[in-house]
């Protein structure tokens, strides 16, 4: 049995690398047969990267590698190491595979075309990566960090990142190209959208387990989320606690790695939330009053 879970664990692996390096290529395509051509601009550090490449004539793929591991190192001990393994994989490979597509010869120089195309399979790229539990943009690690600690809107905080990159493309490049790249922006964001409304950024997770106390710990300590827990009775197996809590996309998969370790057992569910009213983040001291006050269902 072990050693079926250890060939289990390791095709998931590889599945992930796998497609975490595909989203990565489909993305680097996009941008070098599609957008830099025709100096249309993505968003985030890979934007930045963009203008300096422009400017400076620096090789793309080096230039984004180096502005993008820094930030990863900033949120090296808020974020869960699973997400940040996947995120460096997917940024190693999405600077390979701009250098790999700089040499080809240009998709199109129509500009309408360069959005449409260049605008879907990046979204598609960048959709493949973080259903696989990461990132290709040091900007979204900052957002999640502020998420974390003031409560901002992920998606929010990469918007005002992306519409300074975009005004400073207005002065450098001229303004048509910053339209151009914010019509890609919005492009990207809805295809982001169709896989599975990878915008909205909350998750609801419901855990059914034996083990609910360390568990819910774990979760505190690697998450920073606060859990609800409720006794609760199977049918068939009897006396459960059931774990509530809500958390970011991106932590989903660090939630998977965390149950799976202490629980391979438990039951989970994962579904969309729309809006959040109240704070599901606290702090320590929050977490042991609650501890200690409640009983059927409490905040731990």
């Amino acid at each position: 049995m072990k050693a079926k879970n250890a060939l289990k664990n390791a095709l998931k692996v590889l599945l992930d690398m796998f497609l975490l390096a595909l989203g990565s290529f489909i993305a680097a395509f996009a941008i070098e047969e599609f957008l830099a051509p025709c100096l249309i601009l993505d968003g985030g550090v890979v934007g930045v990267s963009m203008i300096l490449s422009t400017l400076y004539h620096w090789q793309l793929g080096i230039v984004t590698i180096v502005l993008n591991v820094p930030f990863l190192l900033i949120g090296a001990r808020k974020l869960g190491k699973q997400f940040l393994f996947h995120s460096l994989w997917a940024m190693i490979m999405f600077s390979i595979g701009l250098r790999l597509f700089e040499g080809m010869t240009d998709a199109t120089h129509q500009y309408l075309l360069a959005v449409c195309y260049g605008g879907v399979l990046l979204g598609l790229g960048v959709g493949i990566v973080i259903r696989r539990g990461g990132c290709l943009d040091g900007t979204e690690v900052v957002a999640l960090m502020l998420n974390k600690s003031l409560s901002f809107p992920v998606g929010t905080v990469v918007l005002v990142f992306n519409v300074i990159i975009y005004a400073c493309a207005g002065f450098l490049f001229g303004l048509d190209r910053a339209m151009y790249s914010l019509l890609t922006y919005f492009i990207t964001s809805r295809i982001l959208d169709v896989m599975e409304s990878l915008m909205e950024q909350a998750k609801a997770a419901i855990i059914i387990t034996n083990d609910s106390e360390t568990i819910a710990d774990q979760i505190y300590q690697k998450l920073g989320r606060t859990v609800t827990r409720i006794e609760a009775q199977g049918l068939i197996s009897g006396k459960k606690d059931m774990l509530y809590c809500v958390l970011t996309r991106f932590e989903v998969q660090e939630l998977k790695s965390i149950i799976k370790d202490i629980d391979s057992s438990a039951f989970i569910t994962i579904s969309d939330v729309s809006e959040i009213i109240g704070n599901h983040i606290k702090s320590s001291e929050g977490r042991k009053a609650s501890s200690e006050t409640d009983a059927a269902s409490n905040q731990v």
